[in-house]
């Protein structure tokens, strides 16, 4: 039932030879990379005039150097990234460059920001989605954690189906966001020329302003910047795209830069233009559509549009975060687990690990994450920050032609981000550090984990020069623990005498009665194997048992005989028969697992009904 459950829910099962046809083509790579970027036209704009607002309306003119300067920074994060793309075409970004250029720790610091920063992505994306759709529709307020929850588990599921699906339809929302908003940029910039927009109510570039400092110009600059969230997504998933992979994603990150530009600077200019001022109650792209084309179809048509992309800018994290985990898995830092395929193709430990992340972020924060953008903005630009300073070291080291202008694209972007992150720390530490937290534990987990593979792998390690053939079999005991006379007993007996001639069955009885009849009934058995009884008057089975295995192996280390604990085990015809059973089997070889130099074999009885 469960698999044909599954195979409702995700599909058939693809052969491995067919993950050619999961690769995305670069019109659908750009819907379901870019949404998380292209999203954030939607509120990036609005937090540039609400630091500008503090000081006063006639300020709003310089959202206009503000946003130019935020180009500039695309520009440089675009150009950086496609060389990124270039130099390291297996995918991992920033991870990849930070590891290969700065050292391993600093990698882990971008791998574990980014991963930090996709949970957060999916969180914040999909309750301010669900905000919009309540907003609308105020009676399902009170059900927003349920909504954002309901969400997060259809986005998981269209990605377990697979890459191509789940952009086959995602992309419609995303193009039709990016074609609404070019409908109103045109509109509104017709309005203008042809002046049906008052001058008078936007103040004239350069008008002198009381209170204005460049800290304040930074702190507008830097919360613009939010706007460039998830540029790195597509550097991070190359080896998603169809052949020639590198080309085609380097030709879908400037397309989509070129998009968010144009949306970025379109949305900023006619905001000033038409002197709309953020409020509590209203978004500045709302007022600024209800300003273009009042409230007709057009109007709410880019709203549903900007609920849509709001919520499925989640996508991004769901096609970047596991090909992020794959990379750092390869390396030994995440579990191994993340490196496998699913049903479908996708790495779908990495989609699930994400989906259930994000879950839990939303359920404990009651669907209420505005308080988590300036660390979402902090995570982006830690490995932006990174990403940059390594590209400078791989240019300085390596000096390939034409390194100078390259070294200057990422010279330039380096110290933008730095500055960045420098006015987050100081304007808004009391929400950004706990990525001072989270991000250092996430490195110290990554290290953990790398540990034990390491260990794990020199441990395992053999000499092959050590012939098989060459070594004499080992003198064995062998322990069978029988909870009576059946049938699995039977089995279990046959097969420990094949093994060796010096097997012994323990039987832990809780009254010396149980223990005389099982006895007596042994004898007459005549099985030829000793029989060992034990009195445990607190009726448990584990801890004499336990107690008598390890009295064995102290006898067989000294006599160099190998100890071998046979378990019989029968199984269930349907899973749920499993749960009327007691589950003692298992504790006991669990037990016994953990002891070193003791082998441990089950030997299964399948039920019949």
């Amino acid at each position: 039932m469960f698999k044909k459950f599954k195979r409702i829910l995700i599909g058939r099962p693809m052969k491995s030879n067919e993950a050619q046809n999961q690769k995305l083509n670069n019109y659908k790579a750009l819907a379901i990379l870019s949404s998380d970027a292209l999203s954030s036209i939607a509120y990036g704009p609005e937090q540039i005039l609400i630091v500008l607002a503090t000081v006063s309306v006639i300020a709003f003119w310089y959202s206009l150097p503000i946003a130019v300067g935020v180009l500039i920074l695309l520009a440089a994060l675009i150009l950086s990234y496609r060389q990124i793309i270039f130099a390291y075409p297996n995918g991992g970004g920033a991870y990849m460059v930070a590891k290969e250029n700065l050292g391993t720790k600093f990698g882990l610091f971008a791998g574990g920001s980014l991963l930090i920063d996709y949970v957060l992505t999916v969180a914040v994306s999909v309750s301010a989605g669900t905000d919009a759709i309540s907003s609308a529709f105020p009676a399902l307020h009170e059900y927003n954690v349920l909504i954002a929850v309901g969400l997060v588990a259809i986005i998981t599921l269209l990605n377990l189906r697979g890459l191509t699906e789940s952009a086959s339809i995602l992309a419609y929302p995303v193009y039709a966001f990016v074609g609404a908003l070019v409908i109103l940029i045109v509109t509104g910039i017709y309005q203008a020329l042809m002046g049906h927009v008052s001058p008078s109510i936007h103040p004239e570039v350069g008008t002198p302003v009381m209170g204005i400092s460049l800290f304040l110009i930074l702190k507008a600059f830097s919360s613009g910047c939010s706007a460039l969230t998830g540029v790195e997504a597509i550097s991070n998933a190359v080896p998603a795209f169809k052949e020639s992979a590198p080309k085609n994603a380097a030709a879908t990150l400037s397309l989509m830069g070129i998009i968010l530009g144009v949306l970025f600077s379109g949305i900023v200019f006619l905001a000033y233009w038409y002197g709309i001022a953020p409020t509590e109650k209203e978004t500045v792209l709302s007022q600024l559509s209800s300003s273009v084309f009042g409230r007709n179809i057009f109007y709410y048509l880019i709203q549903a549009t900007t609920a849509l992309i709001l919520i499925l800018a989640a996508n991004t994290g769901f096609a970047a975060f596991p090909l992020l985990a794959f990379n750092l898995a390869k390396d030994k830092f995440m579990p191994r687990a993340f490196t496998a395929r699913g049903d479908r193709l996708g790495y779908s430990n990495g989609i699930i690990t994400l989906g259930v992340a994000s879950i839990l972020l939303i359920i404990i924060f009651e669907g209420n994450t505005e308080n988590l953008i300036p660390l979402y903005a902090v995570g982006v630009f830690i490995p932006f920050s990174l990403s940059q300073t390594g590209m400078i070291i791989k240019w300085i080291r390596t000096k390939p032609q034409g390194w100078i202008t390259k070294l200057t694209i990422n010279l330039i972007g380096a110290l933008i981000c730095y500055l960045i992150l420098i006015i987050f720390f100081v304007t808004k530490f009391g929400q950004v550090w706990m990525s001072l937290v989270f991000i250092p534990i996430a490195v110290f987990i990554f290290h953990k984990i790398h540990h034990h593979y390491i260990a794990v792998g020199h441990q395992l390690r053999t000499d092959i020069s050590e012939k098989l053939k060459e070594m004499k079999c080992a003198d064995k005991v062998v322990i069978v623990p029988i909870a009576g006379i059946t049938t699995v007993v039977r089995q279990s007996i046959v097969y420990a005498k094949s093994l060796s001639n010096n097997v012994i069955a323990v039987y832990v009885g809780s009254s010396e009665e149980a223990i005389q009849n099982l006895k007596d009934s042994w004898d007459k058995w005549e099985t030829g194997v000793e029989l060992v009884t034990l009195h445990s008057p607190y009726r448990s089975v584990l801890t004499p048992l336990s107690q008598f295995v390890d009295e064995v192996k102290e006898k067989a280390d000294k006599s160099k005989t190998q100890v071998t604990v046979i378990m019989p085990q029968f199984i269930t015809k349907k899973w749920w028969q499993s749960i009327l059973h007691n589950q003692s089997g298992f504790l006991i070889m669990a037990n016994i697992l953990r002891r070193k130099n003791i082998i441990v074999a089950i030997v299964p009885y399948q039920l019949e009904e």
